[in-house]
């Protein structure tokens, strides 16, 4: 996956809830994007699908698939990420899935500021079947 944005020099220095916060958006612009070139063009549906992928459980999900398919560096940013204290979950997910949410998040951010768009695609890559093959 390549993104536009500027490679951050020792990204994982940067406190998980910041990786989490670009974590976040750099997810769900790459998820619209693939629902998108899916041929899904009806806004309401995209939000839709979207949803289905981005939820906080969906996440959670994903991030316990990929547990073993993570690097030490990267098991190490999604764990900062899942351990740090952001708040309360929002309506309708647990404080755990809220949890390994913000780990992927945190991997996500992380993968995107160092630059390494290839390793990010497989990533994503990753998720998307996970959700997919629970749809």
């Amino acid at each position: 996956m390549s993104l536009p944005g500027e490679i951050i020099p020792n990204p994982e220095q940067l406190p998980a809830l910041v990786l989490a916060y670009i974590g976040d958006a750099v997810y769900e612009l790459a998820i619209r994007q693939y629902l998108v070139a899916r041929g899904i063009v009806c806004v309401n549906q995209l939000h839709q699908e979207t949803i289905k992928y981005v939820r906080a459980d969906t996440q959670a999900r994903v991030m316990h698939a990929l547990k073993d398919e993570l690097t030490e560096v990267e098991a190490a940013v999604a764990r900062r990420g899942r351990n740090a204290r952001s708040g309360h979950p929002p309506r309708g997910s647990d404080v755990i899935s809220y949890r390994y949410s913000t780990g992927l998040e945190s991997l996500v951010g992380y993968l995107y500021l160092s630059g390494q768009s290839e390793r990010l695609g497989e990533i994503l890559a990753l998720a998307r079947q996970v959700v997919e093959k629970d749809d």
